[in-house]
């Protein structure tokens, strides 16, 4: 049977193949005893349970005679791939084709006499998987491009939808506050108007009174009293005309007033609700910076140099945000980290780790960073009731003990391998060893505090003239150890020290705040008033604001408030609450989208006004005009939620 002269047959008995796999065969006599040939190679074209069509390429003159004439049997070779053995079979020509004119490819149809039922099928399985294979391919392909396209249509939208709330929050911000200036103004001109109107009232009340001295007095001619008394009538003509010129102009002032204050209370209410739209999508970034194969959260996005570095300061920050959210998983994640897996040096943790595997950045390991993580895990287990971690608490509690032990004052050095001693060491591993006190209920602990304490007020604590220093023998200003000496110690305890907190936050207040422009990653420039890291007048590089910085004094004034209104002292509550207000609205202005294409566009915070300057401390900011902070961002979560994470709340 030929091909050519049965071609709808020959399309359902064999199937085509998208690609071919090779065929060895050589020519037998009709018997299949005699060999006419050594193994040929051909290609396999149709393939059907009853044979195989055979492309051969260049076959001899003499072997395409003995197929052509039908003398000869063929021997089967065929090669399967992911076939171990290739698949024997006899056969006979049922056709062949000559090659076209400048081809040399023969086509042979053969018809089985003999092959294994088994391999047959095996042949079978395969080219039927071979003939779906590519159209399942594409249409996989289609759907999970389509997939693809879709989860990229959302993101935009998500990412378009996250920048126009970071957008909103600001251009309402900035409305508001030109809002509470117009009110301040209309308040001031209304001062004066009030003035002015005391001043007419004052002056026609003295007028009248000249007119009716001159009215009861004789001395005077008759006509030159008329006249005078006439003068001083038409003044007082004029006087109340422009009282009432006055009052009317207070009426339409208080009007204005009437209608900026509502303009103002709708803008604050907006500003309420985008505010606690931005803090909730800033923890939404912190969730989405999560590693899930170490936990651990890169503490900056945007600067190449350190994306993927994770500090273990900020690392405690994620875990106490986390806990405050209720996703213990993810404060657990972070945790088992340092419990199981981070590198030590001596039994102390590294500053810092590679976000994406846990190896080490840097062999650098201070007290700070070690006392905030046991910080963190007493802030889970306080919350969680889970005490998994608190054996880690102690072994870095007790490693903090052996440095102060090493010291006759009581004081914590900044690391087993330095030799200088921070302050804000010390305010962290007092409010450590306070709360290891109220959970573990050890002596130990509450000694170790003592000492600490000790040490602050000998070192640290200058009542004439720089409140607190930032370290001993550095008479330094640094921001943060003014904010956490409130938070760590209390007002009520710095008090008991001679510590006065309002002379405290009047210091920072005259020494670090700073207005600064701020040029947002869409270009719009902004009036931003915060804190800097350090005193400007210090530095070269004009004023910064920190926004983590910023965020420990909103919450060191609202610490300080809470503690007047519980002594019943609301007028000065009110005045620290209103100042924490403030400046938390000021922060709202450097909320930016995440950059990141994982971010969405979520909120965050950059870790200052100005990227790559000098703090003044020891270190630079990060580069990059869109960096995203951890610390920067949680630290304001804290701030807005008023959550001390030095302090262990019953």
């Amino acid at each position: 049977m030929r091909r050519e002269e049965y071609p709808g047959l020959e399309r359902r008995k064999y199937i085509r193949l998208d690609s071919v796999f090779p065929v060895s065969f050589q020519l037998l006599s009709l018997d299949g005893r005699q060999i006419f040939s050594e193994w040929v190679q051909g290609f396999t074209n149709n393939i059907g349970r009853g044979g195989i069509c055979l492309a051969i390429n260049q076959l001899a003159p003499d072997l395409a005679k003995i197929l052509k004439h039908g003398v000869a049997k063929v021997s089967l070779k065929i090669e399967i791939p992911l076939n171990r053995e290739p698949v024997t079979a006899v056969a006979k020509v049922s056709w062949i084709k000559d090659p076209a004119e400048a081809s040399h490819k023969y086509l042979v149809g053969l018809t089985y006499e003999q092959i294994n039922l088994d391999q047959n099928n095996k042949i079978m399985r395969y080219a039927r998987m071979r003939k779906l294979f590519v159209p399942v391919v594409l249409g996989i392909i289609f759907v999970v491009s389509i997939g693809l396209s879709l989860n990229t249509y959302i993101n935009i939208k998500l990412i378009r939808g996250n920048k126009a709330l970071v957008e909103q929050l600001v251009k309402i911000v900035q409305e508001s506050s030109v809002a509470k200036q117009k009110i301040k103004m209309i308040a001031k001109e209304k001062e004066d108007l009030q003035l002015r109107i005391q001043a007419s009232q004052l002056e026609i009340k003295n007028v009248e009174e000249e007119k009716k001295n001159l009215e009861n007095a004789g001395n005077l001619e008759k006509a030159q009293a008329v006249k005078k008394i006439q003068e001083l009538s038409s003044l007082i003509e004029k006087l109340s005309q422009d009282r009432v010129s006055l009052q009317e102009q207070m009426i339409n002032i208080q009007h204005k007033e009437i209608v900026v204050t509502e303009e103002l209370l709708r803008l604050d209410e907006t500003k309420s609700h985008l505010e606690k739209a931005n803090i909730d999508h800033m923890y939404q970034w912190l969730k989405v910076h999560q590693n899930p194969r170490t936990g651990l959260v890169a503490s900056f996005e945007g600067d190449s140099d350190i994306a993927n570095w994770a500090f273990t300061y900020d690392q405690s920050l994620a875990v106490q945000a986390y806990a405050n959210f209720g996703d213990f998983e993810r404060a657990r994640k972070i945790l088992d980290f340092y419990d199981k897996k981070a590198k030590r040096i001596n039994g102390m943790f590294l500053n810092a780790y590679y976000a994406s595997d846990g190896l080490p950045v840097e062999y650098v390991m201070h007290s700070g960073p070690n006392i905030w993580l046991g910080i963190a895990i007493l802030q889970y287990t306080k919350k969680t009731q889970d005490y998994s971690y608190l054996r880690l608490a102690e072994d870095i509690a007790q490693l903090i003990i052996d440095l102060q032990n090493q010291d006759q004052g009581g004081g914590i050095r900044g690391g087993p391998e330095v030799n200088w001693f921070s302050t804000e060491h010390n305010l962290d591993a007092y409010a450590f060893f306070g709360m290891l006190d109220k959970i573990s209920d050890k002596q130990v602990y509450r000694k170790a505090k003592d000492k600490v304490l000790d040490w602050l007020v000998q070192h640290a604590y200058d009542k004439v003239d720089i409140p607190i220093r930032r370290g001993k023998g550095d008479s330094s200003i640094a921001t943060d150890t003014y904010a956490w000496a409130i938070a760590a110690i209390g007002p009520e305890k710095l008090l008991g020290l001679g510590m006065n907190p309002d002379r405290i936050l009047e210091f920072v207040e005259q020494n670090c705040q700073v207005e600064v422009s701020y040029i947002r990653p869409e270009g719009k420039n902004v009036k931003i008033k915060g804190f800097d890291f350090a005193p400007q007048r210090n530095l070269a590089r004009g004023s910064v604001v920190s926004s983590e910085w910023s965020a420990q004094m909103v919450l060191a004034f609202k610490i300080v408030g809470d503690f007047y209104y519980h002594k019943n002292m609301i007028a000065k509550a009110r005045s620290y609450k209103s100042k924490a207000e403030e400046y938390l609205v000021e922060l709202g202005k450097m909320i930016i989208s995440s950059p990141s294409p994982s971010g969405q566009g979520e909120s965050c915070l950059p870790y200052a006004t100005q990227d790559f300057v000098d703090t003044g401390h020891g270190w630079m900011t990060p580069k990059g005009k869109s960096t995203g902070s951890l610390a920067g961002t949680a630290y304001t979560i804290f701030a807005y939620y008023n959550y001390n994470p030095l302090e262990l709340k019953e």
